[in-house]
């Protein structure tokens, strides 16, 4: 994928862009620019994929509820997390045109991509990118949610059958707030990574 469109339009809004053709790369570089300091992950089978939380915890304090270590729990590390200097990230739709839309359960994740860290990376593989905003959000919704949904094993027409969104009103629903970033925050030191591969959902 050409990214030439997507960058020029995020850094017009505002953001760091920094364009790799592996997820290797991508988390090489990463790994060089961030060293001795805290580190916050949001939910992400991408930041997964690329091995990131193995990478930097070798030499940074790494804060992610998939890696619990032995004592703690789910909300005490999302707490950490969002206390950490940085803070990584995945997104559930990229706009073209550069609205950056996600989806969350609790709202730590799109807490922390809104306030709070020194810097945010938004680490974006080329599945996630849609044409306009339209695009995007309905890629949020009926792409990525359904399979997140799938991931966690949540009993939810989405994830039951895996096609759409349902708007549906099940316990175990995990789309409960929308955050959309127009450019970047006022104050806000945040980069966005993009990778030409497909990585999560």
């Amino acid at each position: 994928m050409d990214f030439t469109n997507v960058k020029e339009n995020l850094e017009k809004l505002g953001y760091a862009v920094a364009c790799f053709e592996t997820k290797e790369e991508a988390a090489d570089y990463i790994d060089a620019k961030v060293d001795g300091t805290t580190v916050g992950f949001g939910g992400s089978a991408t930041l997964h994929e690329m091995g990131l939380y193995e990478k930097l915890s070798s030499h940074n304090e790494v804060y992610w509820h998939h890696k619990l270590p032995e004592g703690t729990d789910h909300m005490t590390v999302r707490k950490q997390a969002a206390a950490a200097k940085v803070y990584f990230s995945s997104v559930n739709g990229l706009a073209e045109t550069g609205e950056i839309i996600n989806i969350d359960g609790m709202g730590n994740r799109l807490a922390s991509i809104f306030f709070g860290h020194e810097k945010v990376f938004l680490v974006v593989g080329a599945n996630k990118i849609a044409p306009d905003y339209d695009a995007a959000l309905w890629r949020a919704r009926n792409i990525a949610s359904p399979k997140n949904a799938q991931r966690l094993g949540m009993k939810t027409p989405c994830a039951v059958k895996g096609d759409r969104c349902y708007n549906c009103s099940s316990p175990d629903r995990i789309c409960r707030g929308l955050s959309v970033h127009w450019r970047n925050l006022m104050g806000s030191d945040t980069e966005i990574v993009l990778i030409n591969e497909e990585l999560g959902y």
